[in-house]
C-alpha cells in the first residue's frame, strides 16, 4: 500500500487518484501523524445484471411459445 504525505498529495493529486484506482487504496499521512484512506468507489451492480446465454432460439420461436402457453 502506498503512503503519501499531505504535501505530496496536494502537488500530485491526479497521480494519487490513479494510484488509488490501480491499487485499490492509498494512505495519506498528515504532519501530525494522522492517516486517511483514499479508495475508489465501486458502482453497485444489480443482482439482475447477468450475462445473457445464447440458447439458439429465435425471437419468433419465443413469441410462439409464449402465445401457446397463454392459449392453454
Amino acid at each position: 500500500m502506498t503512503v503519501y504525505t499531505y504535501s505530496e498529495t496536494r502537488q500530485k493529486l491526479a497521480s494519487v487518484f490513479d494510484s488509488a484506482q490501480k491499487k485499490g487504496e492509498v494512505l495519506i499521512r498528515r504532519r501530525d501523524g494522522s492517516l486517511f484512506r483514499l479508495s475508489p468507489v465501486r458502482p453497485a451492480k444489480s443482482p439482475l445484471d447477468v450475462k445473457g446465454v445464447d440458447a439458439g432460439v429465435s425471437a419468433s420461436e419465443i413469441v410462439a411459445a409464449v402465445r401457446e402457453g397463454r392459449a392453454e
